[in-house]
């Protein structure tokens, strides 16, 4: 019994940590900047919903509910991340490192990115 409940546990944990914990090493850019970076493409990863309401022109648009299933369709190996919240940065960001691909960058939807902040003061 003890073992099964050790096992749930770190079941539970892995999952939060999946989830929740922020990758580090990415970081929170705009796609000016993401533009020059090693022919980089952006890849949509909010819902369609969402991302047809401010669609870009150059980028690919793949849900996260379907980015495990159509990831082999993302022409690069280096991508610029649009996502929608903090939960679907961090789970897009994991499946695309395990997958072999380099995110260099991101934006959320409702971005507060702290060198923002601090270039209009």
């Amino acid at each position: 019994m003890m073992i099964l409940v050790v096992f749930l546990l770190v079941i539970i944990g892995y999952m939060l940590y999946a989830r929740y914990y922020p990758v580090k090493g990415v970081p929170c850019m705009d796609e000016k900047e993401s533009k020059g970076k090693n022919a980089s493409i952006t890849l949509d990863i909010r819902d369609y919903n969402t991302s047809s309401k401010e669609s870009l022109n150059d980028s690919i648009f793949i849900p996260i509910a379907y980015l495990k299933r159509y990831h082999h369709e993302i022409p690069s190996k280096y991508i610029y991340l649009i996502a929608s919240d903090k939960i679907e940065k961090n789970l897009g960001i994991r499946l695309l490192s395990q997958r072999g691909y380099q995110v260099i960058g991101y934006k959320l939807a409702n971005c507060n990115c702290k060198d923002k902040l601090r270039n209009l003061i």
